[in-house]
């Protein structure tokens, strides 16, 4: 156990550590700086811009930024629509399977596209080499990307005076994959590759097992999937259980590794964002208010989760460890590490199953991702989400002390106030009303396994899953249905949208106002106050939201659980 501890704690040091030069790097790459990879990649970066007639120093206001950010989302959406409908009749198919049916690829088209990676197929049955490279791999390198591009368009907002752009979409996307995702995908594909995660083009192999019968063992090409699913917090598993399959996560080494990766890039973004400002303290105070949060959830995830179940130790398992729906290879702490980390990053992917947590374990992923996932967030879109709190925490100070509200030195109007509530509050009111529907009808409530509060937890859970942009589920529940393909697909198209969206609408605002030099009503947004403001504004809002649902889940789960009763 004290192993376990030290790993969460180097863990945590190492990517805090990392993050200072990889900010640093970001910033030069999104600026065209040159770097130390640029004398490899410059001439292929060159290359594209001119097959593709762009013009990287052409810049773009945020209406033609956003216009081809959702362009190339359509066209995403379409092509991977067209390779799942049509797998069967495509090569690299050694398994034969049939083409996926139309209301699977219509969810997993907008999953992958929107960068949510929701599964509700198992993989190694459902998609062929050809879908799971061509489609879902190149998908999970875009979609990150272009979130990537969306933060950095919005963090120029803060940084520029007077402008009428905010940078160009192409140039933002083909640098992010080209100089970030790319080289460390590879990297990171080729560690694992020596830690025994597979990677062939062979068909599924057949087996003899110890007790004589034969099994079919599902391959293919998985490291490289892996690879940039956990570094794009993208988290779509090549196989059905994800990271605790142990072709995908088969040492504790590339547990621990798969857990950086999840949250190396994330972590940098805050940095990122004290680099463009040249206010680096600004950077770090935003950081701060992420780890405190990151910390917080997972200590509390921690106490429950060791702490066990009283049905447990009644039945004789020691101190009432429950160790189900875990890999005995990792046990207890980095299942719960993993657990926290996917769901304050967007992450999605899992090493144990969340339908098998205690409720308040179970609660503490269910408040990450409700909240927006701001905790560190997904690549790029997480820094957007805490931003839209920052401004409503001045916003509210700024009533309360009779002055304009301004960040960064940009006072923020109705404008930017509308946008912001726009994007807090239209994912939320998306997932109460299409929760309620699933467990109003028939049709909701029909591949429901567990009744009672968990079964409305995992209904719930889902639909969060899907606005949050997450992908992880509670297990529990048969979501590939046309009714929950097509639902869940309407809550990630919300998600995505209604955060990405409203970003860029006010990096247009900001980016034309002037920098208002601060002064003794101005709060220092590099200060404690400014950390435990911001901090408390995240968890007061995200308390009061979801206050009902959270009772009526897992909070009455907990109660129960503790008088005797399961579900």
């Amino acid at each position: 156990m004290a192993n376990n501890f030290f790993e969460l704690f180097l863990s945590l040091t190492l990517l805090t550590l990392a993050a200072i030069p990889l900010g640093k790097f970001f910033k030069l790459v999104y600026s065209g700086q040159k770097t130390f990879l640029s004398c490899l990649i410059k001439p292929l970066e060159s290359f594209l811009y001119k097959i593709c007639g762009i013009d990287p120093a052409e810049e773009m206001s945020w209406k033609v930024y956003t216009k081809d950010f959702l362009l190339l989302n359509l066209w995403g959406f379409i092509v991977l629509f067209l390779i799942q409908v049509f797998q069967d009749k495509l090569p690299l198919n050694p398994a034969q399977l049939s083409a996926v049916p139309w209301h699977l690829a219509i969810n997993t088209a907008v999953s992958f596209v929107t960068n949510t990676n929701w599964q509700s197929y198992s993989g190694e049955a459902t998609m062929s080499y050809l879908t799971q490279m061509v489609g879902l791999t190149v998908q999970n390198f875009v979609s990150a990307a272009a979130g990537m591009a969306a933060c950095v368009a919005f963090l120029r907002g803060f940084s520029r005076q007077s402008s009428e752009t905010i940078g160009n979409f192409w140039a933002d996307l083909t640098r992010s994959i080209l100089y970030i995702l790319l080289p460390l995908s590879i990297i990171f594909a080729v560690v694992l590759m020596s830690q025994g995660v597979v990677q062939t083009l062979h068909p599924y192999v057949n087996v003899q097992t110890l007790e004589g019968q034969k099994q079919v063992l599902a391959v293919g090409p998985a490291a490289s999937q892996i690879a940039i699913k956990q570094l794009g917090s993208n988290g779509g598993g090549f196989f059905n259980v994800n990271s605790a399959h142990p072709f995908e996560n088969p040492t504790p080494l590339t547990n621990f590794l798969e857990l950086m990766a999840i949250l190396l890039i994330p972590f940098a973004f805050p940095i990122l964002l004290g680099e463009l400002l040249n206010k680096r303290k600004e950077g770090w105070a935003v950081f701060t208010a992420m780890l405190i949060l990151l910390v917080a959830g997972l200590s509390i995830a921690l106490f429950f989760e060791l702490k066990g179940s009283p049905i447990l130790q009644s039945v004789g398992v020691h101190q009432g460890m429950n160790m189900e729906g875990k890999e005995t290879r990792f046990g207890v702490v980095p299942s719960v590490y993993w657990e926290v980390a996917t769901s304050a990053t967007s992450n999605g992917s899992v090493n144990a199953m969340h339908d098998s947590l205690l409720p308040v374990t179970g609660l503490v992923a269910l408040f990450n991702i409700t909240i927006g996932e701001v905790i560190f967030g997904g690549v790029g879109v997480g820094l957007i989400g805490m931003m839209f709190y920052a401004v409503l925490a001045l916003f509210i100070i700024g009533l309360m002390i009779g002055r304009t509200p301004e960040l960064y030195g940009k006072k923020l109007g109705s404008s930017e106030m509308i946008m912001t509530v726009l994007a807090i509050v239209l994912p939320s009111v998306t997932l109460k009303i299409l929760a309620a529907c699933a467990i109003s009808l028939p049709i909701g409530l029909t591949g429901l396994n567990n009744f009672g509060p968990h079964g409305f937890t995992e209904i719930f859970y889902a639909y969060a899953s899907g606005v949050g942009n997450n992908g992880s589920a509670f297990a529990g529940l048969n979501a590939n249905t046309p009714f929950y393909n097509l639902t869940i697909s309407l809550a990630m198209l919300v998600g995505r949208f209604a955060t990405i969206i409203p970003a860029l609408v006010i990096a247009g605002s900001l980016a034309h106002k002037k920098i208002s030099p601060q002064n003794r009503a101005t709060l220092p947004t590099a200060s404690l106050i400014f950390i435990c403001i911001l901090c408390a504004t995240v968890i007061v809002i995200g308390a009061l939201t979801f206050f009902p649902p959270f009772t009526i889940g897992p909070v009455l789960e907990h109660l129960q659980m503790m008088a005797g009763k399961v579900f």
